[in-house]
C-alpha cells in the first residue's frame, strides 16, 4: 500500500517543480554570446580614411616616441637617475597600453566596426586595467621622487639608490598584474548572454558588463574596491608631495632657484592633470550624466592622446633630453659611414 502525500504538500511540491523547470528554461533558452560587435565611431564612418590616418599617425608617434625615450636614458649616462629610470618605466606602460587599443581600433575604424571573441573582449579590458593601475602607481612613484629631490636633497641619493629604484618598478608591476588575476576572478563567474554589441572601440567595464545575464554586484564592487588602494591613494599621495615641494620651491629666496627646482617637476605634474583628469571625469560622473559620444573623447584622451603627450612633455625644453639625443644622432650617423 503506497504512502498518503498530503493535499498542501503535493501543491507545494509541484508549484516548485514549476519554479525549477522555468528557470531551467530560461537558462536553456540563453545564448551564450561567443562574439562581440564593437561599433567604434558610427558617425565617422564617411571620413574612415582621414580618422584611420590620423590614428595611424598618432600611434606610429607615440611607439616612436616611447621607444626613443626609452633608448636615450638607456644609452645616455647623463640620464642615468631615478627620475628618469620610473619615465622608461612609464614609456614601456604607454606602449603596451596603446597597441592593445589602437591597433584593433585602427581596424574597427576601416571596417565600420569590429568583430572580437568575449575571451579577447574579457582579455582587452584586463590587460587595459592592468596598465592603468601601473602608470598610476608609477606616477605615484614619480611624484615622490621629486618630492625627496626637492624637499630633502642631502639625502635623495642615499634613499633612491639603484636597488631602491628597481624595487619600486617591480613593485609597480606585480601589484598592476595583480588586479588582473583579481578583475579576472569576479569576471569568469558571470554568464555573458548578450545583447552583443557594444558602442565603445575598446571593452571597457561598464559596457562589458551588460552584456552579462547574470548578477554583475561582485564584478561592479571589485573594481571599486581596488580603485581606493590603486588609484585613490596614489592620488592623494601626489597631491600630498606636492604640497610639500610648492611650500619648499616658495621659500627659496632667488627667483632662478624657484624656477630651476618648479622646472624638475612640471612635466611630472603636467601629465598628472591629463592622466587624472581624464580618468576621473569618466569613470566618476553619472552615467546618466554622459553621452556616448562624451564618454569615446574622454577615453580616447587617456587611451590613445596621453601616451603620445607624455614623451614630448618631458622631452620639451629638457637639456639633458636635448643633448642625449644629439649625442645618439651623431653616433648613429657615425657608426652608419662606417
Amino acid at each position: 500500500m503506497g504512502m498518503l502525500i498530503p493535499l498542501h504538500s503535493w501543491e507545494t511540491n509541484v508549484t516548485e517543480n514549476i519554479e525549477v523547470s522555468e528557470e531551467a528554461l530560461k537558462v536553456r533558452n540563453m545564448t551564450v554570446i561567443k562574439v562581440i560587435i564593437l561599433l567604434g565611431f558610427p558617425s565617422l564612418h564617411h571620413h574612415k580614411v582621414l580618422t584611420f590616418s590620423l590614428f595611424f599617425i598618432i600611434y606610429w608617434m607615440t611607439i616612436c616616441g616611447n621607444i626613443m625615450t626609452i633608448l636615450l636614458v638607456s644609452h645616455s649616462k647623463n640620464l642615468h637617475s631615478p627620475m628618469y629610470f620610473f619615465l622608461t618605466q612609464l614609456s614601456m606602460c604607454d606602449i603596451l597600453l596603446t597597441t592593445n587599443i589602437v591597433p584593433n581600433l585602427l581596424s574597427i575604424i576601416l571596417n565600420e566596426g569590429g568583430l572580437i571573441s568575449l575571451l579577447g573582449c574579457i582579455s582587452q579590458y584586463l590587460f587595459f586595467c592592468s596598465t592603468e593601475c601601473s602608470e598610476c602607481l608609477l606616477l605615484t612613484v614619480m611624484s615622490y621622487d621629486r618630492y625627496l629631490a626637492i624637499c630633502n636633497s642631502l639625502h635623495y641619493t642615499t634613499i633612491m639608490s639603484h636597488m631602491f629604484c628597481f624595487k619600486l618598478g617591480i613593485m609597480c608591476w606585480v601589484i598592476s598584474f595583480s588586479v588582473l588575476l583579481n578583475e579576472a576572478i569576479a569576471l569568469s563567474k558571470l554568464w555573458f548572454c548578450g545583447p552583443h554589441v557594444i558602442d565603445h572601440f575598446f571593452c571597457d567595464i561598464t559596457p562589458l558588463l551588460e552584456l552579462s545575464c547574470s548578477d554583475t554586484y561582485v564584478a561592479e564592487l571589485v573594481p571599486n574596491l581596488l580603485s581606493i588602494p590603486l588609484v585613490i591613494i596614489p592620488f592623494l599621495i601626489i597631491i600630498i608631495s606636492y604640497v610639500y615641494i610648492v611650500s619648499t620651491i616658495l621659500r627659496i629666496p632667488s627667483l632662478t632657484g624657484r624656477h630651476k627646482a618648479f622646472s624638475t617637476c612640471s612635466s611630472h605634474l603636467v601629465i598628472v592633470c591629463l592622466f587624472y583628469g581624464a580618468l576621473t571625469s569618466i569613470y566618476s560622473l553619472p552615467t546618466k550624466a554622459k553621452s556616448h559620444g562624451f564618454s569615446k573623447i574622454l577615453s580616447l584622451l587617456y587611451t590613445v592622446v596621453t601616451p603620445l603627450i607624455n614623451p614630448i612633455i618631458y622631452s620639451f625644453r629638457n637639456k639633458d633630453f636635448h643633448t642625449a639625443f644629439d649625442k645618439y644622432i651623431r653616433i648613429t650617423s657615425v657608426s652608419k659611414t662606417r
